[in-house]
């Protein structure tokens, strides 16, 4: 049997080939033979980007995970936005609680200095 040199792909070409699995869904044995490529080599891409993702296990499942976790991040988005908008609805009406409270304050001080003055005066 000849020597068969290995063919070196690289990088950019290793991600952008893994990307079309991922983005397309196609089968990995149909874009493979579209690239000119065994199947076996995109299958193990695939793999070592399901791994270096933390998505391990699953069967085209990245995209899913993806789109919830997008949905989750919008939904605490949302959650966060109603909290703020309370947040500055309850500090509104203790600011105004606040003040009513220092000027009934200011009108018992006034009141005792009255009375105090009136006291002594007799």
């Amino acid at each position: 049997m000849a020597g068969t040199t290995r063919r070196r792909f690289d990088p950019e070409f290793r991600a952008g080939a893994v990307r079309i699995v991922k983005e397309t869904g196609k089968p990995v044995s149909h874009v493979a033979r579209d690239l000119g490529i065994n199947e076996y080599t995109l299958h193990n891409w695939v793999q070592m980007d399901r791994l270096a993702g933390g998505q391990a296990g699953g069967n085209g499942g990245g995209g899913t995970l993806k789109e919830s976790a997008e949905e989750e991040l919008a939904r605490l988005r949302r959650e966060k936005a109603e909290l703020v908008k309370q947040h500055a609805r309850e500090k509104a009406a203790w600011e105004k609680d606040r003040a009513e409270l220092e000027d009934e304050r200011d009108v018992l001080k006034r009141s005792v200095v009255l009375w105090v003055k009136e006291a002594m005066g007799r």
